[in-house]
């Protein structure tokens, strides 16, 4: 049986898919199946949301296959969507929030690192909430940034007009650096946790997913009926270690793996209810024709890649296909269709593009994207998209004077570029000195290197070159650590001037 996620690739779907593309009169039109096509107009400029769960991969959802986990609502939007199939993000959280924001590979954004000030996005880089609202869009984000801590890395400066999140990588942990959440979210983490709400702190009351969607859930009723659009970027903390959920999600996956896994796919379920709730309001509120829904992952599975990986090798932190290759789904209905396919290969840096152009916005100039827009495939899946090299890396190196595990290791930026590395082509994948056809060995499982020296010469020189080229755009090495945290010094100073108000839960 080939597993769901190699399906199209050996059945040759051919489907059109369209895509209105909306603002300041343009249009891309139909061609020629007969599915409907609507002149855009500056008032019809979709809302656009988009949706990254951290650390769920490929194979952590139903419609790809899973044997024993259910998401009916991600199974749901996946049947209503356009899905990419070789989709793919960096083996890492901040590196892939870094190239979704900015449309740059991460390195070029000073990203080399989940930690040690190396996660802090280049604030030279133009974020995609920037350009969107530059173009009359309200934005806002709910749930994990971890592109910086300190104020000018935040995303109320970074162009979003509504922030709900937590601070560092995970809910209640800390960090070398700058990068941490406040204390008292060390103790119950998961559930009632305190939220960071437009520059202030709060104390909500539920687990931390629910949190995340019901807050954004509230704000989109508050805008629906505005005229200007909305953008939503919505990345819930789940199901990120630590694996904390309530009981009840938890327990149906007792006996089919471990207690790790079962915590881990009950955060799931619950991520699955969530998105089942937001596309339900979306229905009810008129708003679901004319939203772009989007759904995606930051890296391979945490957990799920050793249980189901439909087929692939590697998970998170790995530069293997099942470390990067992730879910890409985007529903607009009767602009985008549904139930088709898109194999070529694509990469998080696209969406930044993409979303420029269908919101109608001006791409400001001077911007070094990295990405291609992927409307061109949307309106045509068989289009002719182009062949290109795509780069991977691990990165996560050493740092000089880094307490613990960080400052003992061996790798430093200066000779990590041998190291953890892999090269992407629609057929070819270059792991190090491992040269793999992944149209033919999606598992990564034989080494054709010596059959095909050419190919690896050719990608090996392109990566050198690209080396070249990031090497000294990652301003952030070497970063002091010894500096103020951010968050904990202004929760502490909230707690002594007026304290800590309880969350206002939206009535949906």
């Amino acid at each position: 049986m080939i597993p769901l996620r190699y399906k199209s690739i050996y059945c040759g779907v051919r489907s059109l898919a369209l895509l209105t593309v909306l603002g300041m009169g343009s249009s891309y039109a139909a061609t020629g199946d007969g599915l409907p096509f609507h002149v855009a107009t500056e008032s019809k400029r979709p809302n656009i949301i988009l949706i990254m769960t951290d650390d769920q991969g490929y194979g952590d959802l139903g419609c790809h296959g899973h044997p024993f986990l259910k998401t009916p609502n991600l199974d749901q939007l996946y049947a209503q969507s356009t899905r990419f199939t070789d989709f793919h993000a960096s083996p890492t959280c901040s590196p892939t929030r870094a190239a979704l924001m900015s449309g740059r590979a991460p390195f070029k954004n000073g990203v080399t690192h989940t930690i040690l000030e190396r996660e802090r996005m280049s604030l030279d880089a133009t974020t995609i909430a920037e350009v969107l609202k530059s173009a009359g869009y309200s934005t806002a984000i709910f749930g994990k940034w971890h592109l910086g801590d300190s104020d000018p890395y935040q995303p109320e400066n970074r162009g979003f007009d509504e922030v709900f999140i937590h601070g560092g990588g995970v809910i209640g942990e800390s960090y070398p650096g700058s990068a941490a959440d406040v204390p008292v979210n060390k103790k119950n983490q998961y559930f009632d946790p305190v939220i960071k709400h437009n520059g202030r702190f709060i104390k909500t009351q539920g687990y931390c997913t629910d949190v995340f969607f019901r807050e954004t859930l509230g704000w989109i009723k508050e805008h629906k009926d505005e005229d200007n659009p909305f953008f939503v970027y919505l990345a819930p903390n789940a199901p990120h270690g630590p694996y904390i959920v309530a009981e009840k999600y938890r327990k149906p996956f007792e006996g089919l793996c471990d207690s790790r896994a079962a915590a881990f796919y009950g955060m799931i379920v619950n991520i699955d209810e969530n998105i089942g709730l937001l596309m339900q309001k979306l229905s009810e509120w008129g708003l679901a024709d004319n939203t772009l829904l989007i759904f995606m992952t930051d890296n391979g599975s945490a957990v799920g890649w050793k249980i189901y990986n439909a087929g692939m090798r590697g998970g998170k932190t790995t530069v293997n296909e099942g470390g990067t290759h992730v879910p890409l789904f985007m529903r607009l209905p009767n602009n985008i269709q549904e139930g088709v396919d898109i194999n070529q290969l694509t990469r998080h840096v696209d969406l930044f593009p993409t979303l420029v152009e269908v919101a109608g916005a001006k791409m400001p100039d001077g911007l070094d994207l990295d990405g291609r827009s992927l409307v061109p495939l949307l309106q045509d899946s068989e289009a002719n998209w182009g062949d290109r090299n795509t780069f991977f890396h691990k990165a996560r190196w050493g740092q000089e004077g880094a307490p613990g595990f960080w400052g003992t290791r061996k790798t430093r930026v200066e000779n990590a570029k041998n190291r953890d590395f892999a090269v992407r082509s629609e057929r070819w994948r270059l792991v190090g000195e491992s040269l793999y056809d992944i149209q033919q060995d999606p598992g990564e499982l034989h080494n054709v290197a010596d059959e095909y020296p050419d190919v690896v010469a050719a990608m090996r020189a392109e990566y050198n070159a690209w080396w070249d080229e990031v090497r000294p755009l990652m301003v952030n090495e070497n970063a002091p650590l010894d500096v103020p945290k951010p968050f904990v010094e202004q929760y502490e100073r909230q707690v002594a001037q007026e304290g800590i108000p309880q969350w206002e839960e939206p009535q949906l």
